[in-house]
């Protein structure tokens, strides 16, 4: 392998790129597909409980609210406009409190707590509201609690189904960005004639297939990690899930090689890619559900490089924790090179054949 000649097949892929369909998908790919999961599983449009105060003294129910992340508080100058907000649903409630209200609930006087609910607000973000002023309230009178809540976990924690889907998003990133764009880039060269006008030249089969390989990594690992960002998971680890994706990258590459070679057009790619794709994509269908066995999922070669990155991005592992799935994972793809090998070479004797 030449790699001053493979470099220039690869400037030439990165210039001509955008004009293919499929090089753009593998781009625009993890805005939709996250904005798409989000919208129907996760909380991108879902809005915190919105909660307006008038403070007229300073109280530290305000300061608490301020601090507290989940709920988006607004200070308003006068209670006209605070029960026009709330009437209007710019608010889901509103919350008066007078000069020297902290000062009498101290004392124990009891004042009187104006707090407004639009009719359109959701119940679940009345009952935030309501609990989380009340607990406030009492932090400042300074009485305990009256009970005690003792608080147990049964059972291993759910995951939110975002979270689940996750792995499905970042295993099309790397499907799209590390298979479907060097498989159809070499089909198409093939069947506009311009690999073998190529392969008359002093590059050989292996100078193309090292540029589509360093292609369809460089852009599988890129797409994976907007895509893990995007969807707020790139954990704690970042080294370990930078070299998890990496590894990933690397065998959906040589699988993209392999479909490539092994197709002397589009149609027979399609074929192979509708019979074949299933099994690549099978292990993300077990984050869905939990509860299948998940042994099975191992049987799948993508379940290698798919759960180093969930364990990483989603679950906080470490580079230790997942190093023995990578190992696999890195025995696969070299395991992938002979068959890459083989089918340059049939696809080099039939250009020269044809």
């Amino acid at each position: 392998m030449n790699v001053l000649l493979s470099l220039k097949v690869l400037l030439k892929d990165l210039r001509l790129g955008p004009r293919s369909p499929i090089f753009l998908w593998a781009i625009v790919f993890p805005v939709v597909g996250t904005l798409l999961v989000q919208l129907v599983f996760g909380s991108l449009f879902a809005p915190k409980p919105r909660l307006g105060i008038v403070d007229q003294g300073d109280s530290a129910i305000t300061a608490g609210m301020r601090d507290l992340e989940g709920i988006q508080l607004t200070l308003v100058a006068s209670p006209g406009e605070l029960t026009e907000l709330v009437r209007d649903h710019n608010l889901d409630a509103g919350l008066i409190l007078p000069a020297g209200f902290d000062e009498q609930v101290r004392s124990g006087a009891q004042p009187v707590l104006e707090f407004y609910v639009s009719g359109e607000s959701l119940a679940s973000d009345r009952l935030i509201l309501a609990v989380t002023t009340l607990d406030l309230v009492r932090a400042v009178e300074g009485s305990p609690a009256p009970v005690q809540v003792d608080v147990v976990a049964m059972g291993a924690p759910l995951l939110p189904m975002a979270a689940r889907l996750t792995p499905m998003l970042v295993l099309f990133a790397l499907l799209i960005a590390g298979v479907f764009v060097p498989a159809f880039s070499l089909v198409q060269e093939r069947e506009a004639g311009t690999l073998t006008a190529m392969l008359v030249t002093p590059v050989r089969a292996t100078d193309v297939l090292a540029a589509k390989a360093v292609l369809g990594f460089a852009l599988a690992l890129l797409m994976a990690l907007v895509t893990l960002w995007l969807n707020d998971a790139l954990g704690n680890e970042p080294a370990a899930l930078l070299l998890a994706v990496g590894v990933g990258a690397i065998m959906l590459a040589e699988i993209g090689l392999v479909y490539g070679s092994a197709s002397p057009d589009a149609k027979t790619l399609f074929t192979l890619m509708k019979s074949l794709n299933i099994i690549l994509f099978a292990p993300v269908i077990f984050y869905i559900f939990p509860d299948w066995p998940q042994w099975i999922a191992q049987i799948f070669p993508t379940y290698w490089v798919i759960n180093p990155i969930f364990e990483v991005a989603i679950r906080d592992a470490s580079l230790g924790d997942v190093a023995g799935q990578l190992t696999i994972a890195l025995i696969l793809s070299a395991l992938l090179i002979p068959v890459i090998v083989v089918l340059s070479r049939r696809m080099q004797a039939r250009l020269a054949a044809a």
